[in-house]
Formats: structure tokens, C-alpha cells, sequence
């Protein structure tokens, strides 16, 4: 499949401290701390023979230095490290499909890491940091101050699949274009005459989920219509947010004659909603998704959605790690790629 075209590209430039004109040195960094060069330099290679304890100090102590390791040859190491907030979806999958095709390409493999327990959370870091990796992958995560300039300082690359915030511009961040993809959607349903439109969309936390709830409201703007707040429903991006939230809708006095809702597998929960409340889908209730999983074929029935190139986003943020060393100009990407409508069963004229 050919790699959809990035649609925005913005650069910025490295953090300041790496561009300060003395660089600190591993000397340094092991007189302040009382150890020796060969314990700093075990740290900063990966080296497992080390404490916790004086892992945790000379990462300190190179973060508040603003310490970058000099250019070396590229390490052997066989993966790249794959960190998701929860594996528990088709979504993930896709990411995974999209990072192993693009890895073994290369020759490499997929590490995963999962944080959804919590003891995991709390050593993710320095567990990878510390055993070597080629670059981490990070999917709707957010890294901290120190973690993110540890990373700078150990020249270990990093990409962020679909930011949960705001994309710092000093970031690699690899997402689609949800505002378009959300705006798309609602004009669909309103070509085949809907005026009731309701959304579900994601936490209000995340980027996409606000983006798409954008996207949904510069459609009915423009079409002159009115946005109900009754109508504008937060969830989660699971199958039971859809259901929960599409009961509410599907309960109001007024129903919606049609729902967009954030994710395919939101979509999967309005369906059982409608189901359980006697609603044909689409002769009662239009429905569209977000994604275009291959359940969305499969489900009852085929399921009108926006495709998100998933796997794309995971091959092109692979890629970024592998080609960090490589390229002159080290600043930041940001990129979009393309959503588009994929038209199938759930949608329909509304009747009259």
C-alpha cells in the first residue's frame, strides 16, 4: 500500500542545551556525582550492572547538566520499543501490525510494553532506558520534563503516536487529520438530510477526541444548523462508552436521527443501544464511526466510518526512529496523515 502523503510538517529546532557551546562531559557528570567515568558511561549505555540507585542519580545529574552523548556508531540492538497506556483494543492491534511490518523491514523486532498495571508504570523508563533500544514508540502518552531531556541526553529517539495533549514542538508526533475526519463525517449525514446529529466522542483530554468534536461542529456551522449540548456526548473511545452515551441520547425526548460517534468500537455500543431500543439502523438511526478497524466491515450493519491509516502512522513513526541518526537536520517532526470517508451500510437518507 502506498504511504498516504504527510499533510503538515512542522520543524523545530533541539533543545537549547544542546546547544550550548561548553558540552559537559562524562568527567564532569562522574566528579559531581563521586563516581567513577566507568560507572557514568555504564549508565548511559544501558548497562544492567548498575543499582537503581546510581542509575537514578547520574540520570539526575545529566538531565540538570543538560548532558548530550556524542554521535557513536549505531548500537545493534534488535528492536524498537513499542509503549502503549493499554492494549486492550483493535486499535492497538493495528498500531502493532503497522510497527512489526515496518521493523522487519529493517531487520527488527517489536518490544511491547503495556502500562495499564501499575507497578509496570512506575519502571517502564528506566527498564527500557537502561536495557538498549533503537527508539521508542509511545501511543496517547505523555512523558515527563525528565524523562523526555533523559532521552535527549542519551541521543535515544522518540516518537509520539496520536499526543494526548498538544504536541510539544520539540517532539517527534506522528496523528491523522482528526478535525477533518470529524468535519467529513458530520457533512455525510447531513448530505442525506440529517439535521438531529448527535456525537460521542472521547475523553475530554485527548487531542483527537476535542479535534473531532471540532470537526463535527464547523459542519453543522456551516450548514446553518444548530448544536444541541444535549446532543454533544463525552465517553471513552470502548464499546461500552458508545452504549452508555447512546442510551442517553437515544432516551431524550427529541432523539437524534443520527449519531457520529468517536471510535469504531464506539460505534459497536450505539448499535447494541439502538438495537436493545427497538431502532433500525439506518432506517431509524444513521450512524457513523471512526477508524475503519476491519470489525467495522463485519458488524450489523457494515459500518459507514472514517478511515484512519493506523498502520501508516505506525510504519512512518518507525521509520522517524530509524532515520534520526541519519538525517542533517535533527529538529522535530509533526505530522498528519489523511483521513477519508468510507461509505457503507449504517447510513441512509432520513425519511421524511
Amino acid at each position: 500500500m502506498q504511504q498516504p502523503k504527510p499533510q503538515l510538517t512542522s520543524n523545530t529546532a533541539a533543545p537549547k542545551n544542546a546547544k550550548d557551546k561548553k558540552r559537559t562531559t562524562i568527567s564532569e557528570i562522574a566528579e559531581e556525582s563521586g563516581l567513577s567515568v566507568a560507572t557514568v558511561s555504564k549508565v548511559l549505555n544501558g548497562r544492567p550492572d548498575v543499582s537503581a540507585e546510581t542509575r537514578a542519580k547520574v540520570h539526575d545529574l545529566i538531565v540538570a547538566r543538560g548532558y548530550r552523548k556524542r554521535s557513536t556508531p549505531e548500537p545493534q540492538t534488535p528492536f524498537i520499543d513499542v509503549v502503549f497506556e493499554e492494549f486492550e483494543s483493535p486499535w492497538a492491534v493495528e498500531i502493532v501490525q503497522g510497527a512489526m511490518s515496518a521493523a522487519q523491514d529493517h531487520g527488527l523486532t517489536i518490544a511491547l510494553t503495556s502500562l495499564s498495571e501499575g507497578d509496570e508504570r512506575r519502571v517502564w523508563f528506566d527498564h527500557i532506558t537502561s536495557r538498549g533500544t533503537k527508539g521508542i514508540i509511545l501511543l496517547l502518552s505523555q512523558l515527563t520534563n525528565n524523562q523526555r531531556a533523559d532521552l535527549y541526553a542519551r541521543r535515544l529517539p522518540f516518537v509520539v503516536i496520536d499526543p494526548r495533549g498538544e504536541p510539544d514542538p520539540s517532539i517527534n508526533s506522528v496523528g491523522a487529520t482528526n478535525w477533518a475526519g470529524g468535519r467529513e463525517a458530520t457533512k455525510h449525514l447531513i448530505d442525506l438530510g440529517h439535521r438531529e446529529i448527535g456525537i460521542i466522542t472521547g475523553p475530554a483530554d485527548l487531542l483527537s477526541a476535542r479535534a473531532r468534536l471540532d470537526g463535527y461542529r464547523a459542519a453543522m456551522e456551516v450548514a446553518g444548523l444548530t448544536i444541541k449540548d444535549a446532543f454533544c456526548r463525552w465517553g471513552n473511545f470502548h464499546v461500552e462508552g458508545g452504549y452508555e452515551q447512546a442510551k442517553i441520547l437515544l432516551g431524550l425526548p427529541h432523539p437524534p436521527t443520527a449519531i457520529f460517534a468517536g471510535s469504531d468500537l464506539q460505534a459497536l455500543g450505539v448499535l447494541q443501544a439502538a438495537n436493545e431500543m427497538n431502532l433500525r439502523v439506518p432506517e431509524d438511526l444513521s450512524l457513523v464511526g471512526f477508524d475503519d478497524l476491519p470489525i467495522s466491515n463485519w458488524s450489523s450493519p457494515p459500518l459507514t466510518t472514517i478511515h484512519q491509516p493506523i498502520r501508516d502512522m505506525a510504519a512512518l513513526a518507525v521509520r522517524i526512529l530509524l532515520d534520526f541518526k541519519s538525517r542533517k537536520d535533527q529538529a522535530e517532526q509533526r505530522i498528519e496523515l489523511a483521513t477519508h470517508l468510507v461509505v457503507r451500510e449504517s447510513t441512509a437518507p432520513l425519511l421524511s
